[in-house]
């Protein structure tokens, strides 16, 4: 509930007060008393909102109770007061009435009010500290939203270094080969910096995007690999605009091509969006010598930002064998 609809609920409150108060008092039951009733109510709209606006938020405090209870009491007594000034000094001055019997003391009509006056500030309290809930739901719900960004763009300064770090390594060994694919190796490079470079300052790319990342990671790749036609990619996307955060789908990629085998192996790489749910599948042979887990700092990276982007949207299955290394993703993409 956000704090603009907090006006309706004023507004709806008054109008019962008014009506069972005021209005039904007067015209359906003729009563004569209806002057007093106005001051009571005048008295109760201003004493509510002193209460509201300035009583509580100033002395209330989770830690200290007996403020709140004194500024319950003080709330309580200037009600009193300020009736008591309306209904036995300023109507017998102007229009010669009265509520109470001439010569009653202040200590009885105090008494004789503290329902009445404990009633409305009881409410106007209530009423703040529903304010107070809400406004306080929604800081909560800014700083979430706060440190979600912060720890997103962390995320995403990690993926770029990563990602740069394999590549280059890749294009060193071709230049240290002289390799006439070191050129085209560096080509490609300058493309996915490009995608990069644009596309990971956003939240959501287009889908075609970023399996373009992919398709060039995959050609970049291939210019070192013997046997490149052992790389199957097999793709069926009939939603490609759909939104999707970028560098989701490459981590998993180069953790293969960083750790797979391929000499006489490749891998097997399927990517579809079937009524708009997403679908990577990507398995890979591990080199002979990794015994030991081969998720690095890219899929602990994409772990942590399916969980805070894609909460209960997303089903992640990692099978980590000891020849093979097997990753099913599934994200629900829609209304993304």
């Amino acid at each position: 509930m956000k704090i603009s609809k907090l006006f309706y609920l004023h507004l709806f409150f008054w109008i019962i007060y008014v009506t069972g108060a005021v209005l039904v008092p007067y015209f359906v039951f003729h009563s004569k008393n209806t002057i007093f009733n106005i001051t009571f109510f005048i008295t109760s709209i201003t004493c509510f909102y002193v209460n509201y606006f300035i009583v509580v938020p100033k002395f209330f405090d989770a830690d200290k109770l007996y403020k709140s209870f004194f500024a319950f009491f003080l709330s309580v007594a200037a009600f009193v007061m300020v009736r008591y000034f309306a209904e036995e000094m300023f109507l017998p001055q102007f229009f010669g009435i009265r509520n109470y019997e001439k010569g009653i003391s202040f200590v009885f009509y105090f008494f004789d009010n503290i329902f009445y006056s404990s009633t409305t500030i009881f409410i106007s309290t209530t009423f703040w500290f529903f304010k107070y809930s809400i406004k306080a739901e929604q800081e909560k719900s800014e700083l979430i939203e706060a440190r979600k960004t912060a720890e997103l763009q962390a995320l995403k300064t990690q993926i770029n270094p990563h990602f740069i770090f394999n590549s280059l390594n890749n294009i060193y060994s071709l230049v240290y080969q002289k390799s006439d694919t070191a050129l085209p190796a560096l080509e490609e490079l300058s493309q996915l910096l490009r995608y990069s470079t644009k596309d990971l300052e956003k939240d959501f790319i287009s889908l075609d995007k970023e399996i373009g990342y992919i398709d060039s990671l995959t050609a970049l790749e291939k210019l070192r690999i013997k046997n490149p036609e052992l790389l199957v990619f097999e793709k069926n996307i009939n939603h490609p605009k759909l939104n999707i955060s970028p560098m989701i789908l490459v981590p998993f990629v180069e953790n293969a091509f960083k750790h797979g085998d391929f000499r006489n192996k490749g891998f097997d790489m399927k990517v579809s969006d079937d009524h708009q749910i997403l679908h990577f599948y990507l398995l890979n042979h591990k080199k002979e010598r990794m015994k030991d887990t081969v998720s690095g700092i890219g899929i602990e990276n994409v772990k942590k930002r399916l969980e805070i982007l894609y909460p209960k949207k997303y089903e992640l299955n990692i099978k980590d064998s000891e020849t093979e290394f097997v990753v099913d993703l599934k994200i629900d993409l829609r209304n993304e």
